[in-house]
């Protein structure tokens, strides 16, 4: 029996969700099918740490006294904003020693701080990428993502990434079958693709100021499949195609294409999810057209196929057609 030790730094006015989580992951996975991983929690000074939401966690050791785990976990909360300097100074000294190394949420602000994520990729919740990225300009930081892996250090997205984060390490370590049980388990799906987006597409894109820029964004929501090329929007909104152009992307933030794009997407992920259409009429019902025009962007934003995705996130995973 291999065992894998997961040490889960933790500390005052942390998010307790981001620890909370990944270690139901983690427990799940040795009761269902997998060799139980040895999980352990530490503090500075091995006291009792209060959380954000008023939750005392008591931990098992000081940081002193962990060891060398094999993965390290580093969660986030509003104790990352200014951390007790020491432990930013543990982190530089141990954790390069730990065979792979994870953050939820804005447990990558304490990476960064001790210089781990400089030279590599990485992500935070969204709302921290700006500030992430501007106080450490060494970091080549993502904001799109829920994961990013950048050799053996993982950094994720906010709080409930962190259990797609520890079904990705459940899976790496012990297969899909035991990552798909404790996902059941947890009534979550398996787990979101790493580079799926931290945002819906309404959410991802501002809000026009405008009364017409307003509508054609409603419209497109109701109406994946309707021809919504640029000159077809614009005169839903009354303007020339290059002045509706320049107005949309100025209010919302992103061009009506990539809008378009990031719609069609989300419609077709959730008709995979919820139905057992097949491809070919999902794909006509998102405006793709053809099967092989939505694969297209499903690898393309997705790296996955649509008949993978829904292998992955469809409760019942039904037989493919392409009706």
């Amino acid at each position: 029996m291999t065992q894998r030790s997961v040490l889960v730094v933790v500390f005052d006015d942390m998010q307790s969700l981001d620890v909370t989580g990944p270690v139901e992951v983690f427990t799940g996975a040795g009761r269902l099918g997998g060799d139980p991983y040895g999980i352990r929690t530490a503090s500075l000074d091995g006291a009792p740490v209060r959380t954000s939401s008023g939750l005392t966690l008591v931990p098992d050791c000081a940081l002193t006294e962990a060891g060398t785990p094999h993965t390290l976990l580093v969660p986030g909360g509003n104790g990352t904003r200014r951390p007790d300097p020491r432990l930013i100074d543990w982190l530089r000294e141990h954790a390069r020693h730990a065979e792979r190394i994870v953050s939820v949420c804005s447990g990558a602000l304490l990476l960064a701080g001790a210089g781990l994520l400089d030279g590599r990729r990485a992500t935070t919740h969204w709302s921290l990428c700006g500030h992430l990225a501007r106080t450490h300009p060494a970091v080549d930081v993502d904001p799109e993502p829920i994961l990013v892996r950048d050799g053996n250090i993982t950094t994720s997205a906010g709080v409930t990434a962190g259990i797609d984060l520890a079904l990705t390490l459940v899976e790496e370590d012990h297969g899909r079958d035991t990552a798909l049980a404790v996902a059941r388990h947890l009534v979550v799906f398996l787990r979101r693709p790493g580079n799926q987006a931290q945002f819906s597409a309404q959410l991802a894109a501002q809000t026009a100021r405008r009364e017409p820029l307003r509508q054609v964004q409603q419209w497109i929501t109701e109406h994946p499949d309707a021809d919504l090329s640029v000159e077809n929007l614009a005169d839903r909104a009354g303007l020339s195609p290059r002045h509706f152009a320049r107005a949309f992307r100025s209010e919302t933030g992103t061009t009506p294409g990539r809008y378009v794009e990031r719609v069609r997407l989300e419609h077709a992920r959730r008709l995979l999810e919820d139905t057992s259409d097949g491809v070919g009429q999902i794909s006509r019902a998102c405006g793709y057209g053809t099967p092989e025009a939505m694969r297209r962007a499903f690898v393309k934003a997705l790296d996955t196929s649509p008949a993978e995705y829904r292998r992955r996130f469809h409760p019942y995973s039904p037989r493919e057609t392409a009706r």
